[in-house]
């Protein structure tokens, strides 16, 4: 199974791209930030593979980060969610987006995916509820490029910022949560805890 593909960008086409690896070109279905993220030639670009194998084809699936790849793994065990819809959610929700959505019960926020209707956004609210606290939550960037790890407060600040609160009083929201909760709180639980938080001062 291909795992890992690293070369130089031959073309990009809307949800895929092509990779040119000593000459040969693979076909990578891929998110739109993952697309975002790429290299443009001639320099090299590095993505993460989920090798999908059916009667008719093998389809190559690419990802900028092991944190998206491990969410679109999840998500294409909700019943109803295939590889394309997955990679839909991927487009429109980060993966902080999508820990927060979920912890929040947000169902508007996952039908802002094309192909994520009301029904399929209870069903992945239901089957992720228990699941989100163990995912990864990261931004896709070109694989290998340093970054600073982002703490568990970080990573609360930006989900509750992309769910429409101000810096300001989510920050607070967030420091009462985590005296609360203890420095070692999971982030699903902060998150819950902070939008409690918030929601005693509306």
């Amino acid at each position: 199974m291909i795992a890992l593909l690293t070369g130089r960008i031959d073309s990009l086409q809307d949800g895929s791209c092509v990779i040119d690896v000593n000459g040969v070109g693979y076909l990578v279905h891929a998110s739109a930030r993952t697309l975002a993220a790429l290299q443009p030639a001639p320099a090299a670009s590095r993505l993460l593979i989920e090798t999908h194998v059916r009667e008719d084809a093998i389809v190559l699936y690419g990802f900028a980060d092991s944190a998206e790849r491990d969410w679109f793994r999840l998500l294409t065990t909700v019943q109803g969610v295939g590889a394309k819809v997955a990679l839909s959610v991927l487009s429109a929700l980060s993966s902080r987006d999508l820990v927060a959505a979920i912890a929040a019960g947000d169902k508007a926020g996952l039908t802002r995916a094309p192909g994520v209707g009301p029904r399929l956004a209870v069903r992945l609210l239901t089957e992720l509820r228990d699941k989100v606290g163990a995912m990864p939550t990261s931004a896709p960037g070109f694989v290998g490029a340093a970054a600073r790890p982002a703490s568990v407060s970080d990573d609360a600040l930006s989900a509750l910022i992309n769910l429409g609160y101000r810096r300001p009083e989510a920050q607070a929201a967030i420091g009462r949560a985590i005296e609360r909760l203890g420095e070692d709180a999971a982030i699903d639980g902060v998150i819950r805890e902070s939008l409690r938080e918030l929601a005693r001062n509306i």
